[in-house]
């Protein structure tokens, strides 16, 4: 293997981007071929030639897997530069250079592969920006054909393009099964796969080991199959990476009989050499199907309407506002579109958030295909109302649910309309930077166990789970659900993925995503393979294991097919991590017993929690972010882990920015014991891809590298100051800090200049530091590395999760308190009467409790962000609870006022 395709595999081994190292390459080689060009030939450089050389080597390989330059053009240069046409060939790569980096080869109508000169640049502006106005994307042919015939197609599909299409696209030829998955992956610009029957399995040129597929053992897979069965295998395969592509049969067969067999594996099958024409258009078809954005539409078309407003909001069509002697300046910033915009009405072409049968309804069944959920409702008011309504859906008064304490607080304030009774699962320290993680699938279970020898385990209704945590813990989905339904098979699942709405759109997060995991067990648990599996399960694991806790325990369950449901729930902050107006969100469900159990509540809750008066552009956004999402989301999401990926790996490398601050990894986050893997870090060169890919499908808990943790305690300034500073001084919004950490998230609208400005505004202040420590008295000095060990060696513990108090675990109503369940809503309504309060600072507390004085909360008191209560009305107050919040000092903390102190219930 040559050196730069050792440089490549590295680079994809390091999770660096492949487009990213194609265009480097590119660059490269135009500089090298420069020098060659401008020297002669006595001073010719043979260093540098034959770096040339192993450059273009490398990109024939990578070169494969995207239309443009394509392969002739390719095989042309590389003529040029063997036979040492090398002046010819910089004219040439410069150009096709300048093409790649401009994206202007998009919107080209002639082929560089063309007989002649190269075709001119020089287009009118007018031809240019209507081409433009069209988006490109490419369509992957995979089968064995000659040269001929690839360019055969892809001047076809030129010749088809008309001026009135609404995109345009090119053709990508590959050979094998796994030069088709590498094409899949690399080329996020494919937005369709045509698949012939006759291909070869392994690659001539590009070996990967790509997203952890064992090529090894899908080899016999594919020579066991018959002939028939080769490209459904591949379908499917590619559907298991990106389902959003359009995918397509040619056969020289019989195509109705291989489209029988191969299920809903396609989307079309057509007969070689008869159905040319019906190809394309369904090609076109199908990315338009993605495209559409109903609802948004619809409201684009009424702000064009002559409308006369007889009706609310005063501020419709803006006349309000444009009229005004005192507000026109309102006007000039938004701009006209937004109040055009702004109407009450559900008629018109738009539709009643309530009870869509419009362009909103169809939005959102579009949004359930992009995101893999059986339904999907749009919420106006954040996932905070997304959280209530799902709740209250499917919990109803003294219904027991459990409940990560560490959980958004809409979730707890979500319990008291419920009236559901809770038993909150402690997530697993990390007291070095102030951070819960996860809750781990032996406290779930064990608490499952504790409600089953109780008798109550058929009342519970509900687990409620965050995922991704805010500083990116991720769960293993698919364990928590299949042992949690081995033991309680009715139980139903809320996943709040507020920060995880991307994850569907890449194949490696989706396997931990809700829906990702919630249809994979509905066709699993339906599986007669899945049945042979649990029968041999079930006679293993008899009676007398399932009484024994510890077996339980410490063996990876199996649920029976014949009694588990699955019944799961998906809320989603659209607007935090893809595009949408803030207090856009989604709920997603894959729930089988939907229509039989929770369509009615939930349609009355959903009513309860959202307003009669939603707000439109919020709705049209929400549509917008799912197109964008459908069409572009991998792409956008692989860029933006990338990104991640080299922040935490420019913060490693450099000595200055490593001497004061610590990115934290897998290994700082997830404890060992979670780390199946053994995984250490997402930005070591050689090993972060492998992790990455192998930690998100091993592990129990793994880490979403675009929540980049820095732990900042050595430059002497704690979470809040820092942050301060960054949004005063350098205009960096922050918003996760905890007393010796920032998070800095990486969006899908990050870009590199972010990532180098991120980089030197820390240097400038580690440099700020490091001159201002060089300059202190030696008592200040010490003063200053008080502070430094206070912030890195002397955190304060995390309090442990404390109890309800006996008043409100239900000892009245009989209810058992040995699962250690509480009734929220009957010690938050105490407040409702002051007579019921008094209120202790610090000291009275500690003072209280240290009498034998058992104290409790009247109210949640929560430190935000993260956002999640330390006290819930109803829970004693203990000495570790006081101490950890006089420590977090001057943290924004809902329901507590210093000068006022903790508001307890009286004896």
């Amino acid at each position: 293997m040559s050196a730069k395709i050792e440089t490549a595999e590295t680079a994809l081994e390091s999770c660096l981007s492949i487009s990213e190292l194609r265009c480097e390459n590119w660059r490269s080689l135009v500089n090298d071929l420069a020098q060659l060009a401008a020297i002669s030939p006595s001073d010719f450089n043979d260093a540098t030639f034959e770096r040339v050389l192993r450059n273009i080597s490398t990109m024939s390989s990578m070169e494969l897997y995207w239309a443009f330059p394509g392969a002739l053009a390719f095989a042309g240069l590389r003529e040029m530069i063997e036979r040492r046409a090398l002046t010819q060939a910089h004219v040439e790569a410069r150009w096709i250079n300048a093409m790649l980096a401009g994206k202007a080869y998009r919107h080209q109508s002639v082929s560089l592969e063309a007989e002649g000169d190269l075709p001119s640049r020089i287009e009118t502006e007018e031809e240019r920006q209507a081409q433009i106005r069209r988006p490109y994307f490419e369509a992957l042919f995979v089968g064995e054909m000659l040269a001929s015939e690839q360019e055969t197609i892809r001047q076809r599909v030129k010749r088809k393009r008309g001026v009135g299409d609404p995109f345009v696209f090119d053709a990508v030829f590959v050979p094998s099964f796994e030069d088709a998955l590498n094409a899949t992956l690399l080329n996020a610009d494919i937005q369709a796969v045509v698949i012939y029957d006759e291909f070869a399995f392994r690659s001539q040129t590009y070996h990967l080991n790509t997203l952890g597929c064992d090529l090894n053992q899908m080899d016999a897979v594919i020579k066991a199959a018959p002939e028939f069965g080769r490209a459904p295998l591949l379908g499917r395969k590619i559907a298991q990476i990106r389902p959003e592509l359009g995918r397509y049969l040619v056969t020289g067969k019989r195509a109705e009989d291989i489209a029988a067999r191969s299920g809903d594996t396609f989307h079309r099958a057509f007969c070689r050499y008869e159905d040319d024409e019906e190809l394309y258009s369904s090609i076109m078809h199908g990315v338009a199907q993605r495209c559409k954005t109903p609802y948004f539409d619809a409201l684009r078309d009424y702000s064009k309407r002559p409308v006369v407003a007889a009706h609310a909001p005063a501020a419709q069509r803006g006349k309000s506002l444009m009229n005004s002697d005192w507000v026109g300046d309102c006007w000039e910033f938004y701009g006209e579109n937004l109040f055009r915009t702004e109407t009450s009405a559900t008629i018109g072409g738009l539709d009643d958030l309530f009870h869509p049968t419009g362009p909103l309804k169809l939005s959102q069944e579009n949004a359930a295909r992009a995101f893999g959920a059986m339904r999907t409702s749009f919420v106006t008011a954040g996932t905070s109302a997304a959280n209530r309504i799902v709740l209250q859906a499917l919990v109803g008064p003294d219904d027991m649910l459990l409940v990560d304490r560490n959980c958004h607080k809409s979730i707890h304030y979500g319990l008291m309309p419920a009236g559901a009774r809770v038993h909150y699962l402690d997530p697993y320290p990390l007291n070095d930077y102030s951070i819960y993680g996860a809750v781990p699938v032996g406290k779930i279970k064990q608490q499952l166990l504790a409600f089953k020898r109780d008798g109550t385990l058929d009342r519970l209704r509900l687990l409620a789970l965050t995922n991704c945590t805010f500083d990116g813990v991720a769960y293993n989905v698919e364990r928590v659900t299949m042992e949690c339904l081995a033991i309680a098979p009715h139980l139903t699942f809320l996943w709040d993925e507020a920060w995880f709405a991307f994850g569907y759109f890449h194949p490696v997060y989706r396997q931990r995503t809700a829906m990702g995991v919630a249809a994979k067990l509905s066709k699993m648990l339906q599986d007669p393979d899945y049945a042979a599996r649990y029968e041999a399960f079930s006679t293993e694991f008899d009676a007398e294991a399932w009484n024994d806790d510890e077996r339980v325990l410490n063996t990876k369950l199996l649920p029976d097919p014949s009694k588990a449901r699955v019944r799961v729930y998906s809320t989603q902050s659209t607007h935090k991590t893809l595009t949408a107006l803030r207090q856009g969100s989604m709920i997603h469900g894959w729930d089988q017993d939907f229509c039989k159990k929770t369509e009615e509540t939930f349609q009355e809750a959903y009513m309860m929690h959202l307003t009669t008066s939603p707000n439109s552009t919020i709705l049209a956004l929400l549509d917008v972010g799912r197109k964008q999402a459908e069409l572009e989301g991998y792409k956008l999401t692989d860029h933006a882990t990338k990104l991640a990926n080299t922040l935490r790996a420019l913060i490693r490398r450099d000595p200055l920015l490593n001497k004061y601050y610590e990115v934290l990894d897998p290994s700082d986050l997830i404890p060992p014991e979670y780390r199946e893997s053994n995984a250490q870090s997402y930005s070591d060169e050689r090993t972060s891809w492998s992790n990455f890919e192998t930690t998100w499908r091993t592990d129990e808990f793994a880490l979403v590298p675009t929540h980049v943790t820095v732990s900042i305690g050595r430059t002497g300034m704690d979470g809040s100051t820092f942050r301060k500073l960054l949004m005063d001084k350098y205009d960096i919004q922050i918003n996760k800090t905890t007393r010796n950490s920032v998070l800095f998230l990486i969006t899908i609208g990050a870009t590199h200049a972010d990532i180098a400005h991120y980089c030197c505004v820390l240097r400038e202040i580690a440099l700020d530091v490091e001159h201002k420590v060089g300059d202190l008295s030696t008592t200040k000095r010490c003063i200053h590395d008080k502070r430094v060990n206070s912030l890195t060696l002397e955190q304060p513990s995390l309090p442990e999760g404390p109890d309800f108090h006996r008043a409100f675990r239900g000892l009245d109503s009989g209810v058992s308190i040995g699962t250690g369940d509480g009734d929220i809503r009957s010690a938050f309504y105490k407040i409702y009467d002051a007579a019921n309060c008094e209120y202790l600072h610090f000291d009275e507390a500690k003072r209280a409790i240290a009498g034998g004085r058992t104290l409790t909360s009247a109210r949640f008191v929560i430190p935000y962000p993260p956002g999640w209560p330390v006290l819930t009305p109803g829970q004693e107050i203990s000495p570790e609870t006081v101490e950890y919040l006089r420590a977090i000092g001057d943290c924004e903390i809902h329901g507590f006022r210093l000068e006022e102190g903790l508001q307890v219930l009286k004896e």
